[in-house]
């Protein structure tokens, strides 16, 4: 298996452990238990950003630049609903 496979499925695996810390930490009936959740959710996040940093400075994940119209019309979209 190639570096960039192993990378791509830790990358999954990562976000899918976000996914279940976030939930643990929403659905948690403690403040002792929320903080362990919500600690174990931040450095998870941390690991997920380094993961894709490093895919993306060898070029394994690539992103589109959105063009600022369209950044601006879902910000109309989204705010006008908001609120």
């Amino acid at each position: 298996m190639e570096d960039r496979d192993l990378m791509e499925k830790e990358l999954l695996v990562i976000k899918g452990v976000c996914d279940l810390y976030l939930h643990g930490s929403l659905e948690s009936t403690t403040a002792e238990v929320h903080a362990a959740f919500q600690d174990a959710l931040e450095t998870s996040i941390d690991i997920q950003n380094k993961i894709y940093n490093l895919m993306a400075e060898k070029g394994w994940y690539k992103t589109e630049t959105a063009e600022q119209q369209k950044i601006d019309q879902t910000k109309q979209k989204f705010s006008a609903n908001c609120c």
